[in-house]
């Protein structure tokens, strides 16, 4: 059987893991990294760029990179790359096809098949966005996990003994995700999930960039180009805020238009600022315990995942919010795809794995709209009739019955949705299904309406009418994305048929990439010295011995180390 891997496909970063010989182990890149920045840019050659240095290119050329296209999954969204738009499902095919490169290059073996994480919080949509991905990738998706359970299977793997619940409070890049998690005579169990899937680092970031501007007096607002300047700000605040997890201050600094601009942000300002994010984390946590049915004080640890929890306003607001020091002994980084490997070790039936079980949770109600009469005789539609119930263990399969509202009707129609408004116009609408049905008088008819849920978080939907043999079945998708899934072998054929720049050349390009950035982001002696430095590394790799090469590069990131601090994942 061949080997299953482990992937968190993350809004900043991702990561690839294995289960082999007894652990979860992490698979270094190209570079010999274990986080690939999840960034796409096409190089002067045209030729395609991911990881660090795409990520290093989106500061001087947007114009061809894409970055956070994780938060755009499951929509019709597309971004530009040089003269083509890409769905972020392409785009993030793109990056699982280099941890796909990166894993076979480890493992000396083929790899085709995978377990992917998700946001627990991500919609029906959503998940299928990602499932396609994969697919487009030339991987089989064994299985969509959630982000915190995979978190919670590295955390608790090692300890599988009876304990009271605990927490899994995931801020990572993109998304924030609470999952409630109990451990119990082996069995892993997530009890309730809750979340934010627009709050992640990236806000954090664009606050840092809204006070920089402020303090700087809007100086650069109107000197063009409002999207590069974004990026280039966007760069400035990640560097600022990873300096805030460490110090008091930290120098705001970039260029643009041939002048330097730089500021000193607090952490008590950078606070006071992010305190409307701040406050957006206490929502999902109190109703994952509210679901759950679990207080604060019967917590046994509190676990923080995810590289935006470094951030110290992050832990002290957790600190308030549960009256206690978090846990933070878990890689906030690597914990997720870890987990993703496990349970791809439990997908394989790892002889390791086989008193290690884990149940998980559906995070949002599934139902479908229904029309009922009112007090006065007429009729009220757009209602929300649940169907599987939000924290329902999955897999489960759930009926309804649903009957015909006027005489003689031809047909039952019913929209399927996802969400916890009662009017169906405040939730997510996944698709629908018809029925034509015996005609009768009203209420005389019943269709009953099964929803199906797997452990992957995809829906099936069965309608029958009892007592005849009509019968109708839909695997839920979108009609926009309808024509995506029937042009699946299509667009993997035009994704396989881009030029991808050479792996055994990865970190040449990545260092070249960051010192053209770091010339670009410089001024006056600085950049005249990088441009010195460039150009020596140059002359060394026209030598093309692999030797100096190496040499030659490990000097250079030194040198570009000194200048801007060390690079960040």
């Amino acid at each position: 059987m061949s080997v299953i891997i482990g992937i968190d496909l993350g809004t900043t970063n991702s990561a690839a893991a294995v289960w082999r010989d007894g652990a979860a182990e992490l698979i270094p890149n190209a570079l010999g990294d274990f986080l690939t920045p999840s960034a796409v840019s096409l190089g002067d050659d045209g030729a395609l760029l991911v990881g660090l240095p795409a990520r290093d290119r989106q500061p001087t050329h947007p114009d061809v990179t894409a970055t956070a296209f994780k938060r755009y999954m499951g929509t019709t969204h597309k971004l530009r790359l040089g003269r083509r738009d890409y769905g972020p499902d392409e785009l993030s095919a793109m990056v699982l096809r280099s941890l796909k490169a990166d894993a076979e290059a480890f493992l000396d073996t083929a790899v085709t098949r995978a377990v992917i994480t998700v946001p627990a919080y991500f919609n029906d949509k959503q998940r299928r966005a990602t499932r396609r991905a994969g697919e487009l990738a030339g991987l089989k998706v064994e299985r969509l996990i959630n982000e915190p359970t995979a978190a919670a299977l590295a955390y608790g793997i090692h300890d599988t003994s009876e304990h009271a619940p605990f927490l899994i409070f995931d801020l990572g890049g993109g998304t924030f995700d609470v999952s409630l998690v109990e451990i119990f005579d082996g069995i892993i169990e997530v009890r309730s999930s809750s979340g934010d899937n627009r709050l992640g680092g990236e806000d954090f970031n664009q606050t840092l960039i809204d006070l920089a501007t402020i303090k700087l007096a809007a100086a650069v607002a109107d000197r063009g180009d409002p999207a590069g300047l974004h990026e280039v700000m966007r760069a400035a605040a990640e560097r600022a805020r990873r300096t805030l997890s460490d110090r008091d201050d930290a120098n705001y600094r970039f260029v643009w238009g041939g002048q330097e601009y730089a500021v000193t942000i607090t952490a008590a300002e950078f606070e006071e600022r992010a305190e409307p994010l701040l406050a957006r984390l206490r929502d999902p946590v109190l109703r994952s315990l509210r679901d759950g049915g679990v207080r604060v004080d019967a917590l046994a640890e509190i676990v923080l995942v995810g590289g935006a929890t470094r951030m110290p306003i992050v832990r002290r607001a957790a600190t308030r919010m549960f009256g206690r020091f978090p846990n933070a002994t878990v890689h906030p980084d690597h914990a997720v795809a870890l987990g993703a490997a496990i349970q791809a070790g439990l997908k394989a039936r790892d002889a390791d794995l086989e008193e290690i079980r884990l149940t998980d949770v559906c995070p949002f109600t599934l139902g479908v709209d229904v029309a009922e009469r009112d007090g006065r005789g007429g009729l009220r539609s757009g209602l929300f009739a649940p169907i599987i119930e939000r924290n329902t263990v999955i897999p489960a399969s759930r009926v309804n019955r649903f009957f015909t509202l006027v005489d003689n009707q031809p047909s039952i129609k019913l929209g399927i949705y996802q969400g916890e408004s009662r009017e169906v116009s405040n939730n997510v609408e996944l698709g629908g299904i018809e029925i034509e049905v015996p005609r009768r008088p009203a209420g005389q008819v019943g269709v009953d309406c099964r929803f199906t849920y797997d452990t992957s978080g995809l829906l099936e939907v069965d309608v029958t009418i009892p007592g005849t043999e009509i019968r109708k079945q839909a695997l839920i998708y979108d009609r926009e994305d309808s024509h995506l899934v029937a042009q699946l072998d299509q667009r993997r054929a035009a994704l396989a048929g881009l030029k991808v720049h050479p792996r055994d050349e990865a970190a040449n390009t990545a260092a070249m990439t960051r010192a053209r950035r770091c010339y670009e982001d410089s001024l006056g002696d600085a950049r005249d010295y990088i441009g010195a430095i460039t150009g020596q590394f140059e002359t060394v790799l026209e030598g093309q011995d692999p030797r100096q090469i190496e040499g030659a590069r490990t000097e250079l990131l030194k040198q570009l180390d000194s200048i801007e601090g060390e690079r960040y994942l």
